[in-house]
């Protein structure tokens, strides 16, 4: 029955990936292994492309959460199929344009503290872009030493 399936060191091997991910990898639901009689993992073949799609999508920012939960919508035994990967590349997509939206908003803005260096609580757009420190009612120096 397990002679079809693979050994973790396997997996590890072809994968590129050291055994402890992986551990982490199934802790976190991403992948599953079948235990032997010898409580020995063992994998289908499919686990492979699985462990591909973690290491693309980690490689281009996406959170683990965010790769469990567009693997949670395939079946757990089987390899994602093409029609697979482009639904949960589109949606990752839109995501990694928010991201990069938001990185060049961080760079866009990092000289104009640089240049001042008091990265004040009421005009810092990196620390405390619209003021919302100020609103919050917690502000200070306390607060700033405090808050990193």
């Amino acid at each position: 029955m397990f002679k079809s399936l693979l050994s973790v060191g396997e997996v590890a091997r072809r994968a590129g990936v050291a055994v402890s991910a992986l551990h982490f990898y199934e802790r976190k639901g991403l992948i599953q292994s079948i235990r032997t009689n010898g409580n020995q993992r063992r994998y289908e073949r499919s686990v492979l492309r699985r462990v591909a799609v973690i290491q693309v999508a980690q490689s281009v920012g996406m959170t683990l959460e965010e790769i469990g939960q567009a693997l949670a919508g395939l079946p757990a035994d089987k390899a994602p199929s093409t029609e697979d990967w482009e639904r949960m590349s589109a949606y990752w997509h839109d995501a990694l344009n928010a991201r990069i939206g938001q990185l060049e908003r961080l760079r866009d803005g990092l000289s104009s503290c640089i240049g001042c260096g008091c990265l004040s609580t009421e005009t810092c757009p990196l620390r405390n872009p619209g003021d919302r420190i100020g609103r919050s009612g917690r502000t200070g120096a306390q607060f700033l030493t405090n808050a990193s």
